[in-house]
């Protein structure tokens, strides 16, 4: 990897942890919601009538990313990198610096709604997706919370847009760092004052927006995809009415947690396995 991006990758990352560590303190400081307390059922790792995890849910979620972590630079930077040496040779001269970049961040941003979306529809898809919505209540820490699997088919996808579209991997970096810091806000459990929420989804995905993604309602859950920016949903009609509610049930409607090793596990069982017949 050339130096420059070397420094990139290496200040990705450095932001990225700041955030995260500064959000997932400012949310337990200034909670949104209340983890309500839910059953077992045989299902949840937490105790029966406890809460939906609490620090178990949030040691199974970093377990998960931890995982995540370990493939980055084994198989997705890689990737990427080798699809960006690959590319087409087509864009053209306007196409950069500055203005490039944020047409490229708008474009993968299009492109990733897309993606989100064709992960409810396309039921190999959701096998894999479908473990980030289990989790039972959502913080900073549920945007880390990701079946490797999804992970490598996200990595090959990226490098067949990569291709097509001659991004630069800086560009594509970049984007990164914007979706992962965009996740860790929507995802999160921080207070925000209403009217400074209001203010900002118009722009971007925000937590009231967000949430609803989650709630335990199948039509719910099937809406409200985009990742950065707001305008998605509304222009392409995936925007739900549905309005958050701080004790509404998150989860995977008729579907309960799981253990670490189950969800590993669960997307290459069969549907009988997975109780689901």
């Amino acid at each position: 990897m050339e130096p420059n991006l070397e420094t990139l990758v290496t200040w990705k990352g450095l932001v990225v942890a700041a955030w995260l560590a500064l959000l997932f303190a400012a949310e337990r400081l200034r909670p949104a919601a209340r983890e309500p307390r839910v059953s077992n059922n045989g299902q949840a790792s937490g105790p029966a009538g406890g809460p939906a995890g609490g620090w178990w849910r949030v040691a199974r979620n970093l377990a998960l990313w931890l995982a995540n972590v370990a493939l980055s630079p084994l198989v997705v930077l890689p990737v990427s990198y080798w699809a960006a040496g690959h590319h087409l040779g087509w864009r053209p001269v306007w196409w950069s610096g500055a203005p490039g970049l944020l047409l490229d961040v708008v474009l993968l941003d299009f492109l990733i709604y897309w993606w989100h979306r064709a992960n409810h529809v396309v039921p190999l898809l959701w096998r894999f997706h479908e473990i980030h919505h289990l989790d039972r209540f959502l913080d900073t820490t549920t945007a880390l919370r990701f079946h490797f699997g999804e992970v490598l088919l996200s990595a090959l996808a990226r490098a067949v847009v990569i291709i097509l579209l001659d991004v630069p991997i800086a560009s594509v970096l970049v984007f990164e760092a914007l979706v992962l810091t965009a996740a860790i806000f929507h995802h999160s459990n921080l207070r925000l004052p209403e009217g400074f929420e209001l203010g900002l989804a118009r722009i971007v995905i925000t937590p009231s927006i967000h949430w609803v993604h989650h709630h335990a309602r199948r039509v719910d859950t099937d809406s409200n995809y985009g990742t950065i920016f707001s305008f998605w949903d509304p222009l392409f009609a995936s925007r739900s009415a549905k309005r958050r509610e701080l004790d509404m049930p998150i989860g995977v409607e008729a579907r309960g947690e799981r253990g670490f090793l189950p969800l590993l596990l669960r997307p290459f069982l069969t549907a009988a396995q997975r109780g689901e017949v």
